[in-house]
C-alpha cells in the first residue's frame, strides 16, 4: 500500500534491493527518512503534488555503500594537508612536498602522506631526496597503507635517531649501510616520528571529518565501520569528539561503526576502558561497539606474519623471515575470548597466511569458552589465506571483511609482493569467490586513505580480478581468474553484508519497506554493461534518510 504523501519517488528504473542476484524493474517510494513503497502501483498511489518524482530511466537505484573498513578523520585530514596521493613517482611527491612546503610558510612540521611504495622499488625513499625541498623544518610522510613513513633529515635528528638508536619490538627502521637510518620507518618505529610531530587541532579533525564524509557521499557511501579508533598513529581518541561534534551539530549523515583500537602494548585491563566508552558513546546513528586488533603488518616490508618464510627476490629461495604477529596467539585468544565475553565484536587486520590463521584460532577459543551466540567477528584484508582456513569463516561465523581494489595485477603485486612470496602462495591471495562457495560472509571496505573509497572501483576488480582498461595500473592479465565475484555478490557484500556486520541489516542496507532511505543513484545500471566496463559507473546522487547528500552536477532529475 503507498504511502498518500510521498517525498520522493524511484519510477521506471532498474532496482538492486541489496541482495538478489540481478536487478529488477520496479518502483521505490520515500517518506520520513524512510522506504515506504516498493511497486509501480503503491508508488503511484503515493505521488502527489509535492512528490519529488525521479526518472531513473536507465539508471540503478541500490541501497547506499556501507564502507565496512575506512579511515576517514584520517583521510581527510590528509586531503586538505600535503596529500601525495594524486602523485606518482618520486618527482611528482617531492614536487607535491616542494609546493606544500612553498605555500605553508609558517608550518613547523610539514606531515602528510599518501606515497606508494611501489613507486620507488629498489631505488629507496631516502631521507636526502626530502632535504632536497625542505630541509629546514622536519618532514614526515606516511605511504598510503600507513605502515611507514619517510622523513627527511631535520625529522630524525629532532627524534634523535641516529645510527644508535635499535629497532622497536614491533617495527624497524631502514638503514645505510654504516647504520645510519635511511629516513623510512616501519611498522612501530613510525611513532618515534609521529610522537613528536604536532598532532591537528580538534578543528583540524573535524575539518577533515567533513571533508572525508563530503568524498564519501560523493561515492554513494552512507554508511562505514571507522576501522580504528584510538592511539595508533597521532590523532589519539579525539576522533570520538570529532563524532560527538557532528551529532551534536547535526552534520553527521551517515551511519557508523566505530572500532577502538585495541593497545598491543597492554593488556585485559584495557577492557574496562573500552566498556566506558561503548557506553559513553552510543548514539542512533555511530556506536563504539567494536574493537580493532592488528595482528600483523604488510608483505611489502615483511611484517605480514606468514606460516612459511619470505623467499629472497633475489634466489627465490626461502629466507628466514616469516613476518610479525603483533599478540601473541595465546595471548590474542585470551583477549578474543574475553571481548566476545562482554559482547564486543573483533575487526581483525590480518594479511599474511598465519596471521589470518591465529585470528581464527583466537575466535576458535572464544567460540569454544563462550558459546556460538556472541557477535559476529570479522577479518580485514586477506591477502593470503591457506586453503585449509577457508571453510573456518563459515564454521566460526567470521565474516571476510574484503578490499577487492587490491586483487589485481599491479606495480606493488608484480614487483613487490609476487617476488617475495612466490608463485604457489601468490595463488592464495584474496580469494574471495572461495570464500563465498565456502559459505563465508562477505562485507566489503577500501581501507580508505590506501586506496580510493570509490565502491565502483572496487566492484570492477571483485568482478574482473583486473583494474579498468585506461587505467595507471591496469595489466592485461587478469589476476586469479578463478577467485572473481559475480556483480550481484561484490554489490551484496558492499551494502547488506557490510550493513550486516555492522548490526544494522534490520535498517540499512537494502531496499526493504520500512528501512531507511539511504540510497543511491548510479548513472547507468552495471548489470546491462558488459563486466570489463562496470568501472565507468559513477555515482550520481546519493540519499540519507531520505535527504539528498550529493548529487553530481550533471544529474538527471
Amino acid at each position: 500500500m503507498g504511502h498518500p504523501d510521498l517525498e520522493i519517488a524511484f519510477v521506471q528504473g532498474a532496482i538492486f534491493d541489496g541482495a538478489a542476484p540481478r536487478a529488477v524493474r520496479t518502483d521505490v517510494g520515500v517518506a520520513g527518512g524512510r522506504i515506504t513503497a516498493i511497486g509501480c502501483d503503491a508508488v503511484r498511489a503515493g505521488i502527489g503534488t509535492n512528490t519529488r518524482v525521479i526518472d531513473l530511466a536507465d539508471r540503478l537505484l541500490l541501497p547506499g555503500f556501507t564502507d565496512a573498513h575506512v579511515h576517514p578523520t584520517e583521510g581527510g585530514v590528509e586531503r586538505l594537508g600535503c596529500d601525495l596521493s594524486a602523485a606518482r613517482d618520486r618527482a611528482g611527491y617531492l614536487d607535491t612536498v616542494r609546493r606544500y612546503a612553498v605555500s605553508h610558510p609558517d608550518a613547523p612540521w610539514i606531515v602528510g602522506g599518501g606515497w606508494a611504495q611501489a613507486a620507488f622499488l629498489a631505488a629507496r625513499p631516502h631521507r636526502r631526496d626530502l632535504d632536497g625541498v625542505c630541509a629546514d623544518r622536519p618532514v614526515v610522510l606516511a605511504n598510503r597503507d600507513h605502515h611507514a613513513v619517510w622523513a627527511n633529515t631535520r625529522a630524525l635528528d629532532i627524534a634523535g635517531i641516529d645510527s644508535g638508536t635499535p629497532d622497536p619490538v614491533d617495527g624497524h627502521i631502514e638503514r645505510e649501510a654504516d647504520g645510519a637510518p635511511s629516513g623510512v620507518l616501519h611498522e612501530g618505529a613510525q611513532e618515534l616520528l609521529l610522537r613528536l610531530a604536532p598532532p591537528p587541532s580538534l578543528d583540524d579533525l573535524y575539518a577533515g571529518f567533513l571533508e572525508a564524509q563530503r568524498y564519501l557521499h560523493s561515492v554513494g557511501i552512507t554508511g562505514w565501520q571507522d576501522a580504528l579508533i584510538g592511539d595508533y598513529g597521532n590523532h589519539s581518541s579525539r576522533e570520538l569528539e570529532v563524532y560527538q561534534r557532528a551529532i551534536r551539530r547535526g552534520e553527521l549523515t551517515a551511519r557508523v561503526n566505530g572500532a577502538l583500537w585495541w593497545d598491543r602494548d597492554r593488556g585485559s585491563e584495557q577492557i574496562t576502558e573500552l566498556v566506558a566508552s561503548r557506553q559513553r558513546y552510543e548514539h542512533d546513528l555511530f556506536r563504539a561497539t567494536t574493537v580493532k586488533i592488528m595482528q600483523d603488518g604488510v608483505p611489502e616490508n615483511r611484517t605480514a606474519a606468514m606460516i612459511d618464510p619470505y623467499l629472497v627476490p633475489e634466489s627465490r629461495r626461502p629466507g628466514t623471515h616469516r613476518g610479525r604477529s603483533f599478540l601473541d596467539p595465546a595471548l590474542l585468544a585470551e583477549y578474543v575470548t574475553q571481548l566476545d565475553a562482554a559482547n564486543f565484536q573483533v575487526h581483525f587486520h590480518a594479511i599474511g597466511d598465519r596471521a589470518v590463521r591465529e585470528c581464527l584460532d583466537a575466535v576458535q577459543a572464544a567460540r569454544r569458552t563462550n558459546g556460538n551466540g556472541g557477535a559476529t567477528h570479522h577479518i580485514a584484508h586477506l591477502q593470503v589465506v591457506h586453503p585449509d582456513d577457508v571453510p573456518r569463516f563459515h564454521a566460526l561465523r567470521v565474516a571476510a571483511n574484503i578490499q577487492p581494489l587490491w586483487a589485481a595485477y599491479d606495480p606493488q603485486m608484480t614487483d613487490l609482493d609476487i617476488p617475495l612470496l612466490g608463485a604457489e602462495r601468490a595463488a592464495h591471495q584474496y580469494p574471495f569467490a572461495s570464500l563465498a562457495a565456502a559459505g563465508a560472509d562477505l562485507c566489503a571496505g577500501s581501507d580508505w586513505p590506501v586506496t580510493s573509497a570509490d565502491p565502483w572501483a572496487g566492484i570492477h576488480v571483485a568482478v574482473n580480478r583486473q583494474h579498468p582498461a585506461g587505467t595507471t595500473d591496469w595489466h592485461p592479465d587478469v589476476f586469479l581468474p578463478d577467485q572473481r565475484l559475480t556483480l550481484g555478490q561484490a554489490l551484496a557484500a558492499y551494502t547488506s553484508g557490510s550493513a550486516r556486520i555492522n548490526g544494522r541489516h534490520h535498517e540499512t542496507g537494502a531496499i526493504r519497506l520500512g528501512y531507511a532511505a539511504d540510497l543511491t543513484i548510479a548513472d547507468r545500471n552495471p548489470f546491462d554493461l558488459p563486466s570489463e566496463e562496470i568501472g565507468t559507473t559513477r555515482t550520481e546522487e546519493t540519499f540519507f534518510a531520505g535527504r539528498s547528500v550529493y548529487r553530481r552536477e550533471t544529474v538527471r532529475v
